[in-house]
């Protein structure tokens, strides 16, 4: 086996002289062949000699970390492992050491991993594809209940665990083939449970990844790993320090034991249901700990690393964890040390644990795998590229978590098989088991303090897949300020989802505000009936661009006031174009990326026509973060009547005035925008909380209201929010020196 360079040492050559009375004699020859002989049976007679060793990580989280720390001691003290057995954390350490990672490495990885994010499986909303990504500003992401022949069913966890596994990956060298427990040349055990039956797996065979991966999943926080006819979940709730299956497995003379379990939380710390849930599940543990340590010989040896004031949700403190876990070994360091064995003896052991990895396999064949509903030819295009070329992890990684983007499955995971033929990127997405029919959600809330109070709440029934090419009818009904429904069909016209037409038909109810000097003079009603025809085309993950006919009637009743505008209908239509590019990282409040939207609508038989342009940018600097934004509207040709205007006004839209408070025929608009985040919410959660200062100033001619703001109108806004699993949340206050100083409350999606 070929130790990797960065485990290498430097290259020592030792030159041996013989004596010169015997030159090249076959005396000396016979000597030094007895010499070896000799060295090697006393290495025979040191391995026969030395107690066989197993080694048992319990489970506790991030508390895990310890284990590495107590790796460390080992490896210094040069204690040989025969067999090695781990749950959870334990498991996850148990899986990387048997991959040939020293603790160094596991050190380094854990450095660069992203533990907020790895817990948090939505991708970058630009490696999302832009139709799903359209439907997620509307629906609140992850809300949706999956409908089919077995009726409504929920989401099976907080937590999906698609970049965990993508983490366990690489963690194990997959690129070189995913590594099978049975070929390890250290014994292994993970252990999980059997969430059905609840009886204890001893995962000694199939995917060290996968084994990593279900002994890590806690009910209800992370979904489950299917496995055959089985669902694998966390294995600490049956045995979490899994010494009886060490002993099974090489039948050690002493076990080393490291238990990093979570104690039980006292009365004051129980409140909230996720409290409730992590002390059964610690009451659980506790006792089949209990039942494993009373096991223990006096021969064994017991590790218990000082890990107060640490919780198995404190990822970011490896090193800190680490520390502990060292310092706890080295407490017992005159027992390890009478199980070392001499450093090349040792060096020889390790060798044999470390797999080769001297060169990565070409991608000689790509397979996607398992799929029922979704067409395999849909996805391989995405990884033809990797045809002829070593397998590159980030790059495959990046295709998969797009993949993932669809919204179709429950997980994408990747493998390399290696056959005596040819090497083959195998793609495994899992479809969704509670699709293909969605039912998804939206609500959203706006008050201005003392002026308006707007709620809405929308529901939607989404079918995919309706034919071969990925056809998906929506038919979506909101009630509340704004009622309305809505039925839209999207027909994709080649495998690879680039061309599409699509068609809508929506009614919607909008009450408009009239406003002079401030003051809403009256609000009428506007019944809309609209018929969208489009054809477009998607430019890859930036966005779609669309061209079609768009049909509008009208209808508008004064509800409260003076009688400001005429009742009346109206029905017109024209040609329209549009483009929606967007790769901002997020879907409301983002921290990085851009966005360009742009819409152009021609009326024939109105003679006008209409543009708009929006320019968006955002980038970050720590935990600071930096928007500009540009727009600009008008007419290109003829003017733009007062039943089709142009509105301004609403938080970070001439944060002053109240929403569509400025009407008129153009605009131009820009603001700049700093926010500070002040806090993340909890693992499993995208999101954040912000103070942000805004800067705005803004134009609009040709004004049908606020007729006396002519010129460029000042506005400056302060906010503090973020973007939570129910959309943007805020509390905002805007003033502008001719506007109302209006104080906003929003949540929702928009």
């Amino acid at each position: 086996m070929k130790i990797p360079h960065s485990m290498q040492r430097p290259a020592t050559t030792v030159t041996t002289h013989a004596p010169a009375c015997f030159g090249r004699s076959r005396a000396w020859r016979t000597v030094a062949g007895g010499l070896a002989a000799l060295a090697l049976l006393a290495g025979a007679v040191a391995a026969a000699e030395r107690p066989r060793v197993g080694l048992v990580l319990g489970g506790g989280g991030a508390r895990g970390a310890a284990h590495i720390g107590v790796l460390e001691v080992l490896r210094e003290n040069r204690v040989q492992i025969d067999c090695i057995a781990g749950t959870s954390m334990g498991g996850l350490v148990s899986g990387a050491f048997a991959a040939g990672l020293t603790p160094d490495e596991m050190m380094t990885a854990m450095g660069k991993a992203d533990w907020r994010d790895m817990f948090n499986d939505s991708p970058a909303a630009s490696d999302v594809n832009p139709r799903a990504r359209n439907i997620s500003r509307r629906y609140l992401p992850g809300s949706e209940v999956g409908v089919n022949d077995k009726g409504a069913n929920l989401l099976p966890g907080v937590v999906g665990g698609q970049k965990i596994k993508l983490f366990f990956n690489r963690l194990v060298y997959s690129e070189y083939g995913d590594p099978q427990i049975e070929q390890l040349n250290l014994p292994t055990t993970i252990v999980a449970t059997d969430l059905v039956s609840g009886h204890k797996v001893a995962l000694r065979k199939g995917s060290l990844s996968k084994a990593m991966r279900a002994s890590m999943s806690v009910p209800g926080l992370m979904a489950p790993v299917a496995d055959g006819g089985t669902l694998l979940v966390d294995g600490g709730l049956v045995d979490n320090v899994p010494i009886d299956e060490v002993r099974k497995s090489c039948n050690p003379d002493i076990v080393i034991a490291v238990n990093v379990g979570s104690p039980l939380l006292e009365a004051k710390q129980i409140g909230s249901l996720l409290s409730v849930a992590a002390q059964m599940v610690n009451i659980l543990t506790e006792q089949n700990v209990t039942r494993s340590l009373a096991t223990l010989k006096p021969t064994d040896i017991y590790i218990k690393p000082d890990l107060e004031g640490i919780t198995a949700g404190d990822f970011e403190r490896y090193a800190e964890t680490a520390k502990r876990g060292r310092e706890a070994a080295l407490a017992m360091v005159d027992q390890l040390r009478k199980l070392g064995v001499a450093q090349p003896q040792y060096d020889q052991w390790w060798a044999s644990v470390v797999p080769d990895r001297s060169a990565r396999p070409v991608v000689d064949a790509v397979e996607v795998a398992g799929l029922e509903r979704v067409d395999p030819d849909v996805l391989l295009p995405r990884y033809k590229k990797h045809l002829g070329q070593p397998l590159d992890t980030g790059k495959v990684e990046t295709d998969v978590m797009r993949t993932y983007g669809d919204s179709e499955f429950d997980s994408v995971d990747y493998s390399l098989l290696t056959t005596r033929e040819k090497n083959i990127l195998r793609i495994t997405p899992i479809e969704k088991e509670f699709g293909p029919n969605y039912l998804r959600f939206g609500l959203e809330l706006e008050t201005v303090a003392g002026r308006t109070a707007d709620f809405n709440l929308r529901a939607a029934y989404h079918k995919t897949w309706v034919n071969s090419l990925g056809a998906e009818w929506l038919t979506a009904v909101q009630i509340g300020h704004e009622p309305g429904i809505v039925t839209e069909f999207y027909q994709p016209l080649d495998k690879e989802h680039r061309f599409f037409v699509e068609t809508a038909a929506a009614y919607r109810r909008k009450p408009i505000g009239i406003y002079q000097d401030n003051k809403e003079l009256a609000t009428y009603n506007v019944d809309e009936l609209r018929l969208d025809l489009n054809a477009g085309i998607n430019v890859g993950h930036l966005g779609p661009v669309r061209v079609g006919w768009v049909e509008r009637q009208r209808d508008a009743s004064i509800e409260t006031g003076t009688l400001a505008l005429e009742n009346g209908s109206k029905r017109f239509g024209g040609w329209q174009a549009s483009v929606f590019f967007d790769q901002f990282d997020r879907l409301y409040m983002p921290t990085q990326g851009w966005s360009v939207i742009g819409n152009y609508f021609n009326s024939p038989g109105e003679g006008y026509s209409r543009a708009e342009l929006n320019l968006r940018a955002a980038a970050h600097v720590n935990d600071l973060i930096f928007h500009g934004r540009l727009y600009g509207a008008g007419a290109p040709s003829g003017t733009i009547p007062g039943y089709d205007a142009l509105k301004m006004g609403g938080f970070l839209n001439m944060s002053g005035f109240v929403r569509d408070q400025i009407a008129g025929t153009s605009v131009a608009y820009g603001s700049i925008r700093v926010e500070k985040i002040i806090g993340e919410l909890p693992l499993g959660l995208r999101g954040d909380m912000r103070i942000g200062l805004a800067l705005e100033s803004g134009k609009v001619g040709g004004l049908f209201t606020e007729t006396n703001l002519r010129g460029w109108q000042n506005n400056i806004a302060v906010y503090i929010g973020g973007e939570t699993p129910l959309g943007p949340v805020y509390a905002a206050y805007g003033y502008a020196p001719n506007g109302m100083s209006n104080i906003f409350v929003y949540f929702g999606t928009p």
